[in-house]
This record gives structure tokens, C-alpha cells and sequence, in this order.
């Protein structure tokens, strides 16, 4: 679907930086991901949802839809991998299967390819589904961060964290160590 069409069914998508975008916006964005997350998604979820671009996904002058691509870095090979990692991806209940998320996740797409080395994101069980019909692989070796006192194994994360190969991208051993840079909150 394109734009166009977005428009004609009676919606649009939006993409802008963080700094873009307006404070009731980004109210509207921290409410609707706290509603799809039914209250687990917190602070600290939001604020890695924020610096990057967001794709925001409106239907008559709502807010149905959001999704972000943040900057990370993630070792991996022996590399430091500039890594487009995605964020706080929703859309709101009764505006699922109207291809919101699509449309969503292919903005996030083309910010990641052209911007990044390779994109990278957790997910709930519900929806890997989703992820991988998109492209995004399950990284199956075992995870760790890097924190103030060191690596640390994360086991927790392990079969949660999918990774998108740009074309022409890095070699990636998706059975070797992934590292995560340190944030507060969850480190994946």
C-alpha cells in the first residue's frame, strides 16, 4: 500500500525524528503504547523509544500506530555494529489486521537500510509471528550486555532478539554471542 492509498483509506503515516515531533505527539504515542501494552510498558521503555525516527500511524486525526528505529551498538564477530534497534512498535486493538503494522514496520525498514548496519529488535511471543514474515531472524546464539561491571550473560533474552540483515550488510553467525550495549531498564 502506498501513501497515497494510506490517505484515500482514510489514514496516513508520519515519519520524523524525536526532536520533530510535537509534545502532545509524543504524549499521544507514550498513551497509546501504555494501552497496547496494557500498563507493561514503563519509563524506561519509553525512553528508548525516544532519538531516534519515529513512524507514527494516524487514522482520522488519531493516533493508531507507532513504531521507532534508535541508534545502538551491538558486538558481535568482534565488531561494534551500528545498529538500528527498534522500538516500541503498536498498534491499537481494534485497528489490528488493517495493515497499520505493515506499513509501520516497512518505514522502519527503510530507515534501517539506509542508515544502519543491520536492525535489531526483542519481541513478545505474540508477535515473532509478524516479525519473521517480514524478513527478521531469530538470533538463536546466547545474549549478553555489556554493563558498567563487565559482560554479562542475559539468558533471559535468549529467542527473543530477531536481527535484519541489510543486503550487503556484515557477515552475522546467528548461533555465535550478541552483545547489547548497557542502558537503564531492559537492556534488549
Amino acid at each position: 500500500m502506498s501513501l497515497e492509498d494510506a490517505t484515500a483509506a482514510g489514514w496516513t503515516l508520519q515519519v520524523a525524528h524525536t526532536s520533530q515531533l510535537e509534545t502532545v505527539v509524543l504524549a499521544a504515542a507514550r498513551a497509546l503504547l501504555d494501552e497496547v501494552f496494557e500498563g507493561d510498558f514503563d519509563d524506561h521503555d519509553w525512553e528508548h523509544s525516544l532519538g531516534g525516527i519515529h513512524a507514527l500511524a494516524w487514522d482520522d486525526g488519531e493516533l493508531v500506530g507507532h513504531a521507532a528505529v534508535v541508534q545502538r551498538r551491538l558486538l558481535h564477530g568482534g565488531r561494534a555494529l551500528r545498529t538500528g534497534y527498534v522500538e516500541g512498535v503498536g498498534v491499537r486493538a481494534d485497528k489490528r489486521g488493517l495493515r497499520h503494522g505493515l506499513e509501520l514496520m516497512t518505514a522502519v525498514h527503510d530507515v534501517i537500510r539506509l542508515s544502519y548496519e543491520i536492525g535489531a529488535l526483542a519481541a513478545t511471543d505474540e508477535a515473532l509471528p509478524f516479525y519473521e514474515s517480514l524478513g527478521w531472524q531469530l538470533w538463536r546464539g546466547p545474549t549478553y550486555a555489556l554493563t558498567p561491571g563487565g559482560v554479562v550473560r542475559t539468558p533471559g533474552e535468549d529467542g527473543a532478539v530477531h536481527v535484519l540483515p541489510p543486503p550487503g550488510g556484515p557477515e552475522l553467525d546467528l548461533d555465535g554471542d550478541i552483545t547489547a550495549d548497557w542502558r537503564d531498564g531492559d537492556v534488549w
